[in-house]
């Protein structure tokens, strides 16, 4: 089983001057929880090479047992390093797609045309595409077979409005997953702020936050198993 794990590009926290990018624990947990299991998982970003880590979630106050063993191994920081152009894979090669959160997604993936084409080029071949806490963003211009948003109708979470105002973002985004998603007609719901929270509607699978990383990569593995 072959699952694609997509990251972000994008290190620029807005014109605030700091560094954003991928979140370690959104990676990080549903990566070993995959491959743990067996699942052969292929690391892509919009650029290719080692994609921007967001310096917030290297702090000590984000680390869980996975960000440690992230920490202590060196063949996966070697992976990393080394992530294949997003142009040059095909959903043809894999079974799913996964996109861990992080703030970078806001700007890159949510705007990628090359993004878009490839999460319907998976959904549309029958295939899920998850997404956990701002990775949802890339949602943003992903049309179903009928030119409506993929996500319309259909049961969405993603970063709260109420979570990005505990972090002090919200002036700083691009726009807000919550807003997004609820624009382009998804049924959105939330559990309480940083609790796990994660939802399966058919093909589309989403978590809210970086606690519910683990839970979108057992629900995916376990569509995959059916």
């Amino acid at each position: 089983m072959k699952i694609l794990f997509v990251l972000t590009s994008h290190d620029q926290l807005g014109n605030t001057g700091e560094k954003t990018g991928f979140w370690i624990e959104e990676f990080a947990s549903p990566y070993y929880y995959l491959v743990d299991k067996g699942v052969d998982v292929i690391l892509a970003s919009p650029k290719g090479g080692q994609p921007p880590i967001d310096p917030t979630s290297d702090k000590p106050e984000n680390q869980t047992e996975s960000t440690k063993r992230f920490k202590a191994d060196t063949e996966l920081q070697e992976k990393l390093s080394k992530t294949h152009q997003l142009s040059e894979v095909s959903s043809d090669d894999y079974d799913a797609v996964f996109y861990p959160g992080g703030h970078g997604p806001l700007w890159d993936l949510a705007e990628s045309e090359v993004s878009a084409k490839l999460i319907e080029s998976f959904y549309n071949s029958d295939k899920p595409v998850s997404f956990v806490c701002h990775a949802p963003a890339a949602l943003k211009h992903v049309k179903s077979t009928n030119g409506e948003p993929l996500v319309n109708g259909k049961k969405v979470t993603g970063f709260t409005n109420t979570e990005e105002d505990l972090v002090q973002l919200t002036d700083v985004v691009p726009f807000l997953v919550e807003d997004m998603l609820k624009e382009n007609g998804g049924i959105y719901s939330k559990a309480g702020d940083f609790e796990p929270y994660a939802l399966e509607d058919g093909l589309l699978i989403t978590g809210q936050n970086p606690a519910s990383s683990e839970k979108v990569a057992e629900i995916l593995l376990a569509q995959l198993q059916k």
